[in-house]
């Protein structure tokens, strides 16, 4: 009787997985990189990350908090009384600068005796620091912002260097992220109201 003669499978090219291997990681790592970059520039696009880096909004800010800043806030509306907004500063180029919107293009403001008002309006402003030891009018004019420090008597703005062209508005700060046992959402539909 003859036995039948095992069949020797043929030898595997070892190269081909190896090579398809690192064709595949490649295509996969270039990929990862290109949807990392158009991420990263759409989140830019909508969005600006900024650090608090001076004393003018505290205590609602402090130095070394980090906000994340809404950059689309502003494309089909104004700032509204209250909103804290970051924009270039006039009196510093190149200077971003983190204020609360007090008035906005049309609206008359006024500080008196340590009062802020809106249209004779008395701003109930329970954020602030002190309240302003200045007194001063102002009619802000279109496409202009009038806009405090809530540390008011520590602030450079509105009240020293005048009115935030609406063009040099980079957005409306959205939340705090840093410290994280700080971290919030800003609901800014009570954050200023008018006084009885």
């Amino acid at each position: 009787m003859i036995e039948p003669i095992e069949q020797i499978p043929p030898l595997e090219d070892t190269n081909t997985p190896q090579k398809i291997g690192w064709k595949r990681f490649f295509v996969d790592t270039i990929e990862t990189i290109l949807l990392a970059l158009v991420l990263t520039f759409g989140i830019n696009i909508v969005s600006a990350r900024v650090r608090v880096e001076n004393v003018s909004m505290q205590p609602t800010l402090h130095q070394g908090e980090f906000l994340l800043v809404n950059k689309m806030a502003y494309k089909n509306s104004l700032p509204r009384t209250g909103d804290i907004i970051i924009f270039h500063a006039p009196p510093e180029p190149g200077q971003d600068y983190i204020k609360r919107v007090i008035g906005a293009p049309g609206d008359h403001v006024l500080i008196k005796q340590g009062r802020v008002y809106v249209n004779d309006i008395q701003l109930e402003e329970d954020y602030i620091a002190d309240v302003p030891i200045y007194n001063g009018q102002w009619d802000v004019p279109e496409g202009k912002l009038f806009v405090l420090g809530d540390n008011r008597n520590s602030s450079n703005d509105s009240h020293v260097w005048g009115f935030v062209l609406m063009e040099n508005v980079v957005g409306k700060a959205l939340l705090r992220y840093w410290p994280i046992s700080k971290a919030e959402i800003f609901h800014y539909s009570n954050t200023v109201s008018a006084s009885p």
